[in-house]
């Protein structure tokens, strides 16, 4: 998918940094598309995670953090275009914009792009992790380079769209922190009708739901639609993304068997199928997850 080149990149709730280390509290709930895959992953093949996660990196002796990405390169749709630091703070404006006008109430999650390590109000993370959302900060987390590794380990196509729904699917997870409904992610974490799944397929609903609006939704002081209209083959990437990381495919790849009893996100097929429900209704109320004993 393409951004409009002339709709206007707002970089106000997005902020960038290095790496850095330091103490946090809280919970991460709502793990990213990537959730800590490493760790489970390792998990599964009885490793200790930290011989997997890479080094963390150390701030120097004033404790400052590395600086980050740029903000300023940030400018128009032909930026985000072009650059994927943009792509995620745009992709950002547009699901922020379709949502308010869906849920009475919206608040703007911010954004944080990093690399290597960053603090959060839940606690410390790597980029082992994958993208993420604390709702203790309200802030969708972004290291750009999984989405190198969603293409090269998990065998993801790679165009643009499959990046915008994984900053869709974590703006998702605000919106259920919104709606008072990402603790359910918590409550039976695992196994193949947990909390730990339906919030995550919940979450690719709403993904879904934001790209059957994202074309046909104007900025506000532009007038013009964030995005070009989808192609089959954008839709084709999304659902790639959504495969690429079902936790039946991942399961087996590192034990070669699957067993459902530890899932967290849902199966491949079942990311897929919720996406596809929330693009092709538009409706939110489509994406209750937590009604119904059919997940797919």
């Amino acid at each position: 998918m393409t951004f409009n080149e002339g709709m206007q990149i707002d970089t106000s709730t997005t902020s960038s940094s290095g790496g850095g280390r330091g103490p946090g509290r809280g919970i991460a709930v709502g793990g990213g598309i990537g959730g800590l895959l490493i760790v489970v992953v390792a998990l599964f093949l009885g490793v200790d995670p930290g011989t997997v996660l890479p080094q963390q990196p150390q701030m120097d002796t004033q404790g400052v953090e590395a600086p980050g990405f740029d903000l300023s390169q940030c400018r128009t749709g032909a930026d985000a275009n072009a650059i994927v630091q943009c792509r995620v703070v745009a992709t950002g404006n547009s699901v922020d914009e379709v949502w308010e006008q869906l849920l009475p109430g919206y608040t703007r999650p911010s954004i944080r792009l990093f690399s290597g390590q960053v603090d959060t109000r839940c606690g410390p993370a790597n980029s082992a992790v994958g993208p993420f959302y604390c709702p203790a900060d309200q802030t969708a987390y972004f290291d750009t380079d999984f989405f190198d590794v969603l293409v090269d380990q998990f065998g993801s196509s790679g165009g643009p769209f499959a990046q915008e729904y994984v900053v869709a699917h974590e703006f998702g997870h605000h919106v259920q922190n919104l709606q008072g409904v990402l603790g359910r992610a918590q409550q039976d974490p695992e196994g193949p009708t947990g909390g730990g799944v339906r919030t995550e397929l919940q979450a690719d609903c709403y993904a879904g739901v934001w790209a059957h609006y994202a074309a046909i939704t104007k900025q506000d002081g532009t007038d013009v639609p964030f995005l070009e209209p989808l192609s089959d083959r954008d839709i084709s990437d999304a659902l790639s993304a959504a495969s690429s990381v079902g936790d039946d495919r991942i399961q087996e790849a590192a034990t070669g068997r699957v067993n459902p009893e530890s899932w967290t996100h849902g199966s491949s097929e079942q990311r897929q199928k919720w996406f596809t429900v929330g693009y092709q209704t538009g409706d939110p109320n489509k994406c209750d997850t937590f009604a119904t004993n059919n997940l797919g």
